[in-house]
């Protein structure tokens, strides 16, 4: 099974290079560091910054459709119309953009656990050079 994982590792590799991917790339342990983070950031699930950001509603995206009227009296009327006139016509839309709107929240979530276990790695290895600063100066 490893070396079906390797292989499958040198291909996506060997194919991101020859699409003009990072040159970076070319160095095996440098793809394998990559890949490692980006790994960790898929498995991530509980993130740090959308709970700095106010809470998981700000960040993820809305996709529900809410139907109001701030009129008073013919709000009600209006509200009815919105469902059975023009909520059925545009079904056809809300059905294409959910699929996006899944994908842009998976990028989302990528993208902010790519950032945090970045920060992550800076801060240990700024403690790490705190620690050693610290030892020298001994």
């Amino acid at each position: 099974m490893r070396d079906i994982e390797d292989e499958v590792r040198r291909a996506r590799r060997a194919r991101l290079l020859a699409e003009g991917g990072a040159s970076e790339y070319a160095d095996p342990a440098v793809y394998a560091s990559v890949e490692a983070l980006l790994r960790r950031a898929l498995d991530q699930h509980t993130l740090l910054l959308p709970d700095l950001i106010s809470g998981d509603d700000e960040w993820r995206l809305a996709t529900h459709l809410r139907l109001t009227s701030h009129r008073p009296l013919a709000g009600r009327l209006i509200v009815w119309i919105k469902r059975r006139v023009l909520l059925p016509m545009m079904r056809w839309l809300f059905d294409y953009t959910l699929e996006n709107f899944r994908r842009q929240q998976r990028l989302n979530h990528l993208l902010i656990s790519c950032v945090e276990a970045l920060a992550i790695d800076n801060a240990q290895l700024r403690e790490e050079l705190r620690r050693q600063q610290g030892a020298d100066r001994r």
